[in-house]
């Protein structure tokens, strides 16, 4: 049966992360019909299409889907035009992945999930730390080790010459990698940042320390003006720490590393490219994995897990960083948030 794929935003994310990806996916699997790239941009459309081999392009989505009639969209667009863009596809009940994050702030991200309600569509966000090899590698092994539980966590990513002035939508990567390793939702948080008004407006040094409701204490730094693009993670449990390497974009770490140490002696050591079996960076930055997972479960009838929902505390969070909340506090009552 002829599985058919359209892809909405054609730019840098989409190039070098989601599309690669789609092609492996492609060449993997019978059935599969790259249908058609869409993008406001015609030339940088018709570039896309020629480089990952779709069938044709569009510079307009109501003409694509009207033509294609896809089983699956994927949505790369920026953070800002998500909402707008994602809510008429999902009441159209449209399968679909969207880029992160899922809304700027608690109330576009509902929007989306009463969206997608509405039109019972199946949705996947593209958080692609979670789909790293290595975060795989690392999940599996605590859930084999099955004792007490994790007792802290510490998280930094450090960038160079980021001075955009909201740097949330990147921070947010690790706010929902920490949650999404502990398999808890964060209880409370405080922030202090650092600001630096001699390199631009708003730019900022994150520090976030709390709990998360299983009871594991938390450190996350964001630097955006340090002097390496590095992703690191410690996790430790009882005579047991984990020490992980992101093989992110530009990283010298790339193409990343987990240790494990128990009772200060080395159980483990594996390579990032090991673990997933290929050397491509799209792979060890877990984009094929995300893109499989989520045509894998639409192809075999199933809603995709990691959908909005699961983003959305990570969305407020974010926001939290955006507006220098000094606090953050889960309502007990609805989920939400107090600050």
């Amino acid at each position: 049966m002829s599985f058919r794929i359209c892809i909405v935003g054609c730019g840098q994310m989409a190039e070098h992360g989601h599309g690669p990806a789609w092609r492996e996916y492609a060449d993997r699997n019978s059935g599969v019909t790259l249908a058609a790239c869409c993008d406001i941009d015609e030339a940088r459309a018709g570039s896309f299409q020629q480089k990952f081999g779709f069938s044709r392009r569009y510079t307009d989505i109501g003409t694509m889907l009207e033509r294609e009639k896809p089983d699956a969209i994927c949505l790369v667009v920026p953070a800002h035009l998500m909402t707008t863009m994602a809510i008429p596809l999902l009441e159209k009940g449209y399968p679909q992945l969207l880029e992160k994050p899922p809304g700027l702030n608690r109330e576009e991200t509902i929007r989306l999930i009463q969206a997608a309600e509405r039109g019972d569509a199946p949705n996947q966000v593209a958080f692609n730390r979670r789909y790293m090899p290595l975060v795989l590698k690392l999940q599996e092994v605590l859930k084999l080790r099955g004792d007490s539980g994790i007792h802290t966590i510490r998280y930094v990513m450090y960038r160079t010459g980021r001075t955009d002035e909201d740097f949330a939508t990147t921070a947010i990567h690790g706010i929902d990698l920490v949650s999404y390793i502990a398999g808890s939702a964060y209880r409370h948080i405080q922030f202090r940042y650092q600001e630096l008004p001699d390199v631009g407006t708003r730019v900022a040094n994150i520090y976030v320390t709390g709990e998360l409701v299983s009871g594991a204490v938390i450190e996350l730094c964001f630097c955006p003006v340090s002097g390496g693009c590095i992703e690191r993670m410690e996790v430790s449990t009882w005579n047991h720490t984990f020490f992980l390497e992101l093989p992110v974009w530009g990283s010298p770490d790339i193409p990343g590393r987990l240790l494990h140490s128990e009772r200060n002696q080395g159980v483990t050591d594996i390579s990032g490219n090991l673990a997933e079996g290929m050397d491509k960076l799209f792979a060890m930055n877990g984009f094929y994995e995300e893109n499989c997972r989520f045509f894998d479960e639409i192809r075999a009838g199933r809603k995709p897990k990691g959908d909005i929902k699961s983003g959305l505390q990570a969305v407020e969070i974010a926001d939290c960083i955006r507006n220098r909340k000094a606090e953050y506090r889960l309502d007990p009552y609805d989920g939400g948030c107090l600050t």
